[in-house]
């Protein structure tokens, strides 16, 4: 008997111990460091996720811990391009698309359009028009293929062989299009916004933008309140009552780290260092070798018993050979192949060699300046802030300022879509004084500016003002310059660049693809090797996957104690 109430007492002794413990972590918590005013008070005051872990991974992606490595070529430069000399950069850790993007996901993105900005509306159909892919980029003057012009699409039986067709400018919209998707079900999920309101009250007047969400929500689904403050609310994470019964944290804000960093194409040298998965070849802290190819060892086919002489991806083995001797050495595919139909890298990643050749970021230029920065090394930023109103509140763009842009093909693509905040160049305001960047664009950053510019005919620093136009052909990057113009009736002359003291076909819309494709021979399966092609035009053979960048800790796993 008294054993027993001595194991109450204990046992009382340990749940109030235990009690107090948790109350004083959860006050030390919820502590304010700075200040030692209470954070997350029911009376108000500042507002903070102190429960937050760490990021979630986004839907279709996985993990990419980031690191250092070495960029650029790693055999023979056959083509003697001198585009990928080596060099050393070191990547944040960030998230990839397991796969390319397919049919059925890109699918579902049209059917979105064609649900929200209707084609038989005037006003809309440029919209639904522009984001189409080019089916028609299989057609060869001397060969067969409308069945894949006809089918590679829409057929399920393509559903999950990646996009093609797609230019890099409508890569980059699908990827915006993704992150508003994804952020819109996360808030729904939360609570924040009415229960299945992305699909049963959704239309041009009435979208869901992450930017328009955070800087002006209640602009958010053209300020339909039962849509973004939802009766169901109550069951918000960050919601609460303050000490007069009225409710705050109505809205989520990047403090409650439910909003996700947004999908979008990896930079170079992010395709490059997640292609290669170098993690097979460390050793303590050194790589022990290089990579050829995605996977390790020298060769295209397995060498392990199970799947020896299996072809590691789909490319092309030879001239007429797309796919090898039918049921014995062949790699199961003439075009393009399902996604997953090879092994993945050590990453997870599939299909980083082979199957279609993949957009990057970054803008096309043949040297990587290493020299000024070796840390997320891209090419193409173009700093832009958001438009604000005399009042000065965010404009957002409504069904009546929809801006379109007629690309240099013909081709017209919306620029913005209702509901979206208006983007212009940021100015001296952002500009004054730093000196990390001094203006929006900054494509042409030690290259291609006066600043920066040489002629390659000479060293000399001749600025284009004192020189003639015969001179003119000596200038880097001088591109052809095509124009698109209109008539009065509003129809569409082309006028095409027939001079011929034309010299480069880079300029400043030419964007790098990386990595071979099924129409490719085994060299362009290096992960070194990069090509560039205009950002508004198509291919049969060049698809693209998301990315996301990391925010908080470099790894998931905790790291141990070294020795």
């Amino acid at each position: 008997m008294k054993k027993v109430v001595a194991f109450k007492v204990l046992l009382m002794l340990a749940l109030t111990v235990a009690s107090t413990s948790c109350k004083k972590s959860s006050s030390s918590k919820n502590s304010s460091r700075a200040t030692g005013w209470q954070i997350n008070s029911r009376e108000g005051g500042f507002q903070y996720n102190t429960d937050f872990k760490e990021q979630e991974t986004a839907p279709g992606l996985v993990f990419i811990e980031g690191g250092t490595f070495t960029k650029g070529r790693v055999q023979d430069d056959v083509m003697h391009d001198w585009n990928n000399s080596p060099n050393q950069q070191h990547i944040q850790s960030f998230y990839m698309d397991e796969t390319e993007v397919t049919n059925a996901m890109y699918l579902e993105y049209l059917d979105y359009l064609k649900r929200v900005y209707p084609p038989s509306d005037e006003n809309y159909r440029a919209i639904y028009l522009g984001a189409l892919p080019d089916t028609l980029v299989w057609r060869n003057r001397l060969g067969f293929n409308e069945v894949m012009t006809d089918n590679y699409l829409r057929h399920p039986g393509y559903g999950e062989y990646p996009v093609v067709g797609v230019s890099w400018i409508q890569a980059v919209e699908f990827a915006n299009w993704r992150s508003d998707r994804v952020n819109e079900f996360n808030l729904e999920k939360a609570g924040y916004l009415k229960r299945d309101a992305k699909i049963t009250d959704v239309n041009a007047d009435q979208t869901f933008s992450t930017d328009t969400y955070i800087n002006a929500p209640t602009q958010t689904y053209g300020g339909n309140e039962e849509i973004i403050n939802p009766q169901s609310g109550r069951g918000r994470r960050n919601s609460r009552t303050d000490a007069e019964g009225n409710e705050t944290g109505i809205y989520a804000t990047r403090e409650t780290g439910i909003i996700s960093p947004k999908y979008r194409l990896p930079t170079e040298t992010e395709w490059e260092y997640a292609a290669l998965g170098l993690s097979e070849l460390r050793s303590f802290n050194l790589y022990r070798g290089r990579k050829k190819y995605p996977w390790d060892g020298q060769y295209t086919r397995s060498g392990k018993r199970k799947y020896r002489g299996d072809q590691l991806a789909n490319f092309k083995q030879g001239k007429g050979d797309y796919g090898g001797i039918a049921g014995w050495s062949d790699d199961g595919a003439d075009i393009t192949n399902a996604v997953k139909s090879y092994s993945p890298n050590d990453f997870g990643l599939y299909d980083m060699a082979g199957n279609v050749a993949e957009w990057v970021a970054d803008v096309y230029r043949p040297i990587i300046d290493d020299e000024f920065n070796d840390f997320n090394y891209y090419r193409g930023n173009v700093y832009t802030k958001n438009a604000l109103n005399e009042d000065g509140t965010v404009k957002v763009v409504t069904s009546n300022d929809i801006v379109y842009d007629t690309l240099p093909n013909g081709k017209v693509i919306a620029r913005n879509l209702p509901g979206e905040i208006l983007q212009v160049p940021i100015d001296e305001n952002e500009t004054y004084l730093r000196t990390n960047f001094d203006k929006s664009d900054e494509i042409n950053f030690r290259d291609g500016d006066k600043r920066s510019s040489r002629y390659f005919e000479s060293f000399g620093e001749d600025d284009d003002e004192n020189t003639n136009e015969s001179n003119n052909t000596r200038k880097m990057y001088n591109s052809p310059k095509h124009s698109i113009t209109r008539d009065s009736l509003g129809n569409i002359i082309r006028e095409y660049d027939k001079g011929s003291n034309r010299t480069s076909l880079i300029n400043d819309q030419v964007r790098v693809y990386k990595g071979g494709s099924w129409k490719d021979r085994e060299y362009w399966l290096d992960p070194a090797q990069r090509r560039y092609f205009p950002q508004d035009m198509a291919t049969d053979f060049i698809g693209f996957r998301c990315a996301m960048s990391r925010v908080g800790s470099k790894s998931k796993v905790k790291s141990k104690t070294k020795n």
